[in-house]
This record gives structure tokens, sequence and C-alpha cells, in this order.
């Protein structure tokens, strides 16, 4: 199963570590800096250009991304637990 993050972007549910609320997670420092760092390594992907709202991480087998996505984390969850139970 994939996850729509926005735009033409979409993730296997195998590869998500976790789906993060922008605005809260953002108030500490080492998510600051988590964030800095994989913006530094090109690892930050701009899923739109709207207002940010959340962010996903995700990891292959060497490597892991973050993507920047306008959908907030609410929406995204309740994506992933519809397809989950269905």
């Amino acid at each position: 199963m994939y996850l729509h993050l926005g735009s033409q972007i979409v993730v296997p549910y195998s590869s998500i570590v976790g789906i993060f609320d922008l605005d809260n997670s953002s108030v500490s420092k080492h998510t600051r800096k988590f964030l800095e760092i994989a913006q530094k390594d090109g690892r930050v992907v701009n899923v739109s250009y709207d207002l940010p709202r959340s962010f996903i991480v995700c990891r292959n087998q060497e490597n892991y991304f973050v993507y920047i996505s306008h959908i907030s984390s609410q929406t995204l969850m309740k994506r992933v637990d519809e397809n989950i139970i269905t």
C-alpha cells in the first residue's frame, strides 16, 4: 500500500518511520536540529509550496528522507488507518 503525500508524491507504507505535525514537533530543539541536518544533506523533499503542515520521515535500505507536506498529520494518519482497516 502507498500513502499519497500531496502533489504526485506517494510513498510505500513500509518505508514510513513517522508522520509528524510540523507546528507541534518543531518546538523541540532536537527536531529542529534533525530537520536542519536533513536539509543540509539534501534529504528534504518539499511536496507542495503551500503552507507546510506536516513532515513524514521515510527510510529505505540506505538512507532516510523527509517529506514536507501541506496535508495535516491527522489527515495522513486517517488515510493510513482507512487503508489498513479495509
